[in-house]
């Protein structure tokens, strides 16, 4: 039996109807709310590609039921900022040219946001541990470092 929820994301509210409440979190997001941001990757919770924030702690929404976000704050990657004026981390991975295929740089950015939250001038081996479970195959690992060493002083 279908169930209406609502979601709040991006600071604004969004009811959908669900058929399934243990349906994941990121197939509403891209299926239903049109987000692009948070990516498929491996199902598993394992990649990261897929990390969205949830009251304000990085959460995988793949492996998150929707029941279980209804009703808290979601932010996407979107939420973030836009194109016209780019949250800091956002611009940060622009300028040190972070992003390769683009395929982890959700998850990348969402983590990184999360750390920077709660350490706003954070070493290198704190960026690289609070970054060691986002999965990146192309090997941009330095440059995604800097962004993130870029945006925390840019932020503070």
């Amino acid at each position: 039996m279908a169930t209406k929820m609502t979601l709040t994301v991006n600071g604004k509210a969004q009811t959908l109807t669900v058929d399934d409440p243990q349906m994941p979190l990121l197939y509403a997001l891209r299926n239903d709310l049109g987000l692009r941001g948070p990516h498929f990757g491996c199902g598993l919770g394992q990649c990261g590609a897929c990390t969205v924030h949830v009251d304000g702690k990085p959460v995988r929404s793949c492996q998150t039921p929707i029941e279980k976000a209804a009703g808290r704050k979601i932010l996407t990657l979107e939420g973030l900022g836009t194109s016209a004026k780019p949250h800091p981390l956002q611009k940060a991975f622009i300028d040190e040219q972070a992003v390769q295929c683009g395929y982890c740089i959700n998850g990348m950015i969402m983590q990184a946001k999360a750390l920077l939250d709660a350490n706003k001038r954070p070493s290198d081996e704190q960026i690289k541990q609070a970054l060691a479970h986002n999965l990146c195959r192309c090997g941009t690992h330095v440059r995604i470092v800097r962004a993130v060493k870029r945006a925390a002083s840019g932020m503070a």
